[in-house]
């Protein structure tokens, strides 16, 4: 599946506007979705990275966009679609995601994993592992 993310985060605004949407919408998303998501963890360390005032702003911006994508209500497949909703949202963040894997720290990773810790409400979905 191709996904423009830049077509749909571009109604947003700048990059400013954007983070601003980010700031504001991702942890009630994430705390609505993470449970129904497999990459949930990776759309955590992204939004860690994007926080990080060491991380360059490019790849800022390319997380930021990512990010707001996942944020948006209607994209490309709006997420209320059963299955297929989160298809394209998955697609920008692992594409995001494997992007800055050179800007993604451990810190990122540790901080992401403790909010699955400390939230234990929150269930994170597995990948299935193949048999074989």
């Amino acid at each position: 599946m191709e996904v423009d993310v830049n077509q749909w985060v571009e109604k947003i605004g700048d990059h400013e506007t954007r983070t601003k949407y980010v700031e504001e919408g991702f942890w009630a998303k994430a705390k609505r979705h993470a449970g129904k998501v497999p990459f949930a963890k990776e759309v955590v360390t992204l939004y860690y990275c994007a926080l990080d005032p060491g991380t360059p702003l490019s790849a800022k911006m390319t997380a930021v966009g990512a990010l707001a994508y996942w944020i948006l209500p209607i994209d490309l497949i709006p997420d209320f679609v059963p299955v297929a909703g989160f298809a394209d949202d998955a697609t920008a963040v692992l594409i995001a995601y494997r992007a800055l894997s050179g800007h993604i720290t451990d810190e990122h990773r540790e901080k992401a994993e403790q909010v699955f810790v400390l939230n234990k409400n929150v269930k994170l979905i597995r990948p299935k592992k193949e048999e074989g």
